[in-house]
């Protein structure tokens, strides 16, 4: 029996209902195919009850905080409603503020940028580029990627042991790797990190939409997400957690929302009072449907309960980590180690094959959209790899042809809309192409490997 027929006697949940679920792409090869979404580590699908709850608030959008009409008045308290919504799915403490940016990227950007004076921050050289690169104006320690959570706590630990244990320091650490998928041991972190004086933040972009995020159980300070990974559109984010560093500010950004009085000095001069609470942070008029798009998806999670939706998810790992460990030719990239729990996020490379080539003969003969390159992770791929993490390499294929090496890697990740069937063509999918190639030609194309429109089938 295989783990997709099994599937009927674990009684596992059903799909979500995902935008795009229906869409066929055409095959190189001929004819079309329903498209297997397989890229969510970069951005999940919308949730279907996402776009009607969208739909259904569209016709009464409205300018929120600053308007006296009825419009107004019902987004304002949609917006605000929002903040709540979320503050309670990622189990926010009474004093926590819930700031809406506009991604991860932005959210650490905002926290770099309030950071007092003289902090030191320790970053793990497995982040992501947007909790890797923020900090340009602080004192940076860059730690070793660790082999074992174990080790992960110990090399902080050693890292925090040796700081001024005077000054205001800050972790840095993702709940789950965008390249792995490999959960990290937030809650000993936090520890670790409060056990020496120093703050933690939690990069939930790969975690939130596949685990429960709990602030106060896991003892972080601050949690940073994206709503374009939590099943909602693109465009809006989430920083949330302690309100002193981010009070004791001067704002992200400077305009109206942010100022709550701004007065003309007799030497000519502006004398503003800032707002203490969220708005502080929120300047200029913010994106609604995208703060209520987030709002909707973590009520669609929480109502279709995460327990039934990580067990069905680690049922698809399970089958993908089974189909690829059938093809010698393929190796799997972990820091881990292959029992380290984890979420639908998994990279490999094949012996033989150039990444982007790959990745191409997936999309263009079987209609399976993945990622490949370095996944804006580039030392953590590259210590993956086993190269220097000084090497020359970049995302997409500039330097290589089909059939040649290079620094790249392929990333197939799914969620709570993905069907079984999207899996099992997957699989099959690497086994046929490890076993009998690819049945068309690739040429690199401005840094990508593509089909040749212009030759016959192979």
């Amino acid at each position: 029996m295989s783990v997709f027929t099994a599937a009927a006697d674990q009684s596992l949940c059903a799909p979500l209902s995902v935008l795009g679920k229906d869409v066929t792409v055409p095959l190189v090869t001929g004819g079309e195919v329903a498209y297997a979404a397989l890229d969510y580590a970069a951005s999940a699908p919308a949730l279907q009850r996402v776009w009607d709850d969208i739909a259904a608030y569209a016709p009464y959008y409205g300018s929120v905080h600053r308007g006296a009409g009825y419009l107004s008045q019902l987004s304002t308290d949609l917006f605000e409603n929002s903040r709540a919504t979320v503050a309670e799915f990622l189990g926010c403490r009474a004093d926590d503020q819930v700031i809406f940016t506009r991604s991860t990227t932005d959210s650490f950007n905002l926290l770099a940028a309030v950071v007092p004076a003289g902090c030191q921050v320790f970053v793990y050289e497995t982040e992501h580029h947007a909790s890797l690169l923020p900090w340009r104006d602080a004192r940076v320690t860059y730690l070793n990627a660790p082999r074992t959570p174990a080790q992960a706590v110990e090399t902080l630990e050693r890292a925090l042991a040796d700081r001024d244990p005077y000054g205001p320091a800050l972790v840095c650490v993702t709940g789950a790797s965008n390249v792995t998928g490999e959960l990290w041991p937030v809650k000993e972190l936090a520890a670790a990190a409060h056990a020496h004086g120093a703050r933690i933040v939690l990069d939930a972009a790969q975690l939130a939409p596949h685990h429960p995020v709990d602030i106060a159980e896991l003892d972080v300070d601050w949690v940073a997400f994206s709503g374009h990974k939590l099943y909602a559109p693109f465009g809006s984010g989430v920083l949330a957690g302690r309100a002193d560093w981010l009070q004791d500010a001067e704002p992200y950004l400077a305009g109206g929302g942010a100022s709550r009085r701004v007065a003309r000095r007799a030497d000519g001069g502006v004398d503003v009072e800032w707002h203490s609470t969220a708005a502080r942070h929120e300047a200029g008029s913010p994106n609604v449907i995208g703060v209520y798009s987030i709002a909707s998806a973590c009520k669609a999670l929480t109502e279709a309960g995460f327990d039934q939706l990580v067990a069905r998810e680690q049922h698809l790992v399970a089958a993908v980590r089974a189909g690829l460990a059938d093809v010698p030719e393929v190796k799997v990239l972990s820091l881990f180690g292959d029992d380290a729990p984890r979420v639908g996020v998994i990279s490999f490379v094949v012996e033989g094959w150039n990444s982007s080539h790959f990745a191409a003969a997936l999309s263009a003969e079987y209609g399976i959209g993945v990622r490949d390159g370095l996944f804006c992770a580039h030392p953590l791929v590259r210590t993956l790899l086993g190269s220097d993490p000084q090497e020359v390499g970049e995302c997409g294929a500039p330097e290589a042809e089909p059939g040649e090496s290079s620094l790249n890697a392929i990333r197939v990740s799914f969620g709570a809309g993905t069907p079984d069937e999207h899996i099992e063509r997957f699989v099959r999918a690497v086994g046929e192409l490890v076993s009998e190639g690819a049945q068309w030609k690739y040429r690199t194309e401005g840094g990508r490997c593509v089909p040749d429109r212009g030759t016959a089938q192979l």
